[in-house]
């Protein structure tokens, strides 16, 4: 069992854990998958000097990129292959190297083979770093677990 902030966290399993063994953008990042489930997902990341823009803040495509992996951790935890279609995002403060950064996607509506999502990405003192809203749509067949 992993721990999150001394708290044991529950290993994921089924569609993303299969993903995120396969994800070498995760390894890249370091991101973590603390909970997913069909339609919903947790996961964070700590905020390194490398992903840093010239600001000093954490580059917007990192945290577009954390909010996108959640997405897609809650978006295959159905089962069926699913990939985004369209997302944008809303950026409202600066992640800051050092901070933990943590994206919570919530299923929002499903209808056949599309879904919206809604993602918040806040920061480890619990401010709003990011709104990300996403569209995903199954490909393929359902896949065991």
């Amino acid at each position: 069992m992993a721990e999150a902030d001394g708290e044991p966290v529950a290993a994921i399993v089924g569609p993303s854990a299969a993903m995120h063994a396969r994800d070498r953008a995760a390894a890249l990042l370091g991101y973590e998958v603390l909970s997913s489930s069909p339609g919903a997902a947790v996961v964070r990341m700590t905020v390194g000097e490398d992903m840093l823009n010239g600001l000093d803040v954490c580059h917007g495509g990192i945290v577009f990129t954390l909010a996108d992996s959640a997405m897609a951790h809650a978006s295959n935890g159905h089962g069926v292959a699913a990939v985004a279609v369209a997302a944008s995002i809303d950026f409202v403060s600066p992640g800051r190297a050092g901070t933990t950064l943590t994206a919570e996607a919530v299923e929002r509506d499903r209808r056949g083979r599309t879904a919206l999502y809604d993602v918040t990405v806040t920061d480890d003192g619990g401010e709003l770093v990011a709104r990300f809203h996403g569209r995903t749509q199954q490909r393929g067949s359902p896949k065991p677990a």
